[in-house]
């Protein structure tokens, strides 16, 4: 029997060369390619044992043709040449017809990016499935040892980026990426946990596991406690399900028009600008824009082709600066940001548990859930506690708490930070665990 690996993958140089391929066919007076190549192999798992294996290769060029203020694009899954030379002439034909943009900007000239490699493990990108296969073997037999239902996946995703333009701008990046997310559920008791890494030797997958089966195990019998304003100690993996949504507004148009919780406004009411420079939030919080972090090792540029180097976010919980687009950027006599990701928060040396010990009475809270807008304009957001929430008294865990829901303004809660651990990567990001004081919890739920 022969264990298929994936392998097929088109080379950077193969990119490259179909993106001057493409550049070359071009009549018009600019354009811009974009082509993206993946792979990707999930498998998933319930009732402690394997329950599917999907396998994926995806391929597409994307190509943007300027006719002076006029523009328009198509795109193809194809990768022979004839494909890709009817998909320019689709193009330029939309683009011939397509009414002037207002707010267009001139192509992005050469570019200088990072003299770095992304992360790219091979034995990431070659895993077979007998491997991933054991693991997950691994995982259930821990979970049926512990009389626990464990259900998750496990994938992996091999990929590759190019731009290029007329102007000259040219990049290329292949990147691995390695996840693992894991639920145990017992009775009324539940837990969940997900780990990230651009290689598959750096997932801590049972020791994420075991934790998950003791968490849910513990998390039986929930009791009431009633809704109001709490200290919090919440997991990495809840925070990153919060402070994103901070980020994410950090829009300088936005904000100059008036649509933010970053706007300025007069006495009447009527924007004035923004708070960059303002102290908003605890000076603990620090956050960038890092690409380069050693537990990220993402891309070096943004799909528009502007540089994704490091980038001062919030510093001494004071916004450094917003996210400009180029329109807006040439608008306001600004360099263009590109976009606020991947976000990394710093931390701390102290742990969850250190935490947890500084705390007389507040609530543990694993993941947060569901999480959306109640007002944009103040950011402020509703959500629900699940997978494990717990009442803290005097420094210790003290029972398993029924699940509530929130709604908070994000910028009052990171303005109420008063302590950080250590930080790991959660998804795209990397993030510690926060100690927050007066977390409004508005509601009990009845989820799990």
């Amino acid at each position: 029997m022969t264990l298929a690996t994936l392998n097929s993958l088109i080379s950077q140089s193969e990119a490259l060369a179909l993106i001057d391929f493409a550049i070359a066919q071009s009549q018009a007076d600019g354009v811009f390619i974009s082509l993206s190549a993946s792979e990707t192999a999930l498998s998933r798992f319930s009732e402690n044992q394997i329950s599917q294996n999907v396998r994926k290769n995806t391929f597409s060029l994307s190509v943007t043709s300027y006719f002076g203020m006029r523009s328009a694009s198509a795109s193809t899954t194809e990768l022979d040449r004839d494909a890709i030379a009817l998909t320019v002439k689709r193009a330029e034909d939309l683009a011939s017809i397509a009414p002037e943009d207002p707010e267009w900007v001139e192509l992005l000239p050469q570019q200088t990016y990072q003299d770095r490699e992304p992360g790219f493990d091979r034995a990431t990108a070659t895993l077979s499935p007998l491997k991933k296969g054991e693991i997950i073997q691994q995982v259930c037999a821990l979970s049926k040892e512990a009389g626990v239902n464990g259900s998750g996946t496990l994938s992996f995703r091999v990929g590759l980026n190019a731009i290029g333009n007329s102007q000259g701008l040219r990049g290329c990046d292949r990147t691995t990426e390695a996840d693992f997310s894991f639920t145990a559920r017992v009775n009324d008791g539940s837990s969940w946990n997900r780990c990230t890494a651009w290689s598959i030797e750096q997932l801590p997958i049972i020791e994420l596991t075991e934790k998950v089966i003791a968490r849910a195990i513990a998390s039986q019998n929930p009791q009431e406690i009633a809704p109001g304003d709490y200290t919090v100690v919440f997991e990495p993996s809840a925070v990153a399900s919060l402070v994103p949504w901070v980020i994410w507004n950090l829009d300088a148009r936005a904000a100059d028009e008036g649509r933010s919780f970053m706007s300025l406004r007069d006495d009447s009411g009527k924007p004035i600008g923004n708070q960059v420079g303002q102290q908003l939030f605890e000076p603990m919080v620090h956050i960038e824009r890092n690409a380069a972090h050693p537990l990220l090792q993402g891309g070096r540029f943004f799909g528009n082709g502007l540089n994704n180097e490091r980038l001062d976010i919030v510093r001494d919980g004071i916004p450094q600066t917003l996210s400009y687009s180029r329109y807006w950027a040439q608008k306001q006599d600004k360099e263009p940001t590109g976009a606020m990701y991947p976000i990394v928060m710093a931390g701390s040396e102290r742990t969850i548990a250190d935490l947890i010990a500084g705390t007389k009475r507040g609530i543990f809270v694993s993941r947060a859930w569901y999480v959306r807008y109640v007002n944009p304009r103040t950011l402020e957001v509703t959500g629900m506690t699940r997978d494990g929430t717990f009442l803290i008294e005097n420094g210790k865990i003290a029972y398993p708490i029924k699940n509530l829901r929130f709604n908070q303004c994000l910028p009052e809660m990171l303005n109420n930070v008063v302590a950080l651990s250590q930080a790991k990567r959660c998804g795209g990001s990397v993030i510690p665990g926060c100690k927050v004081e007066n977390f409004h919890f508005s509601s009990i739920t009845d989820s799990i």
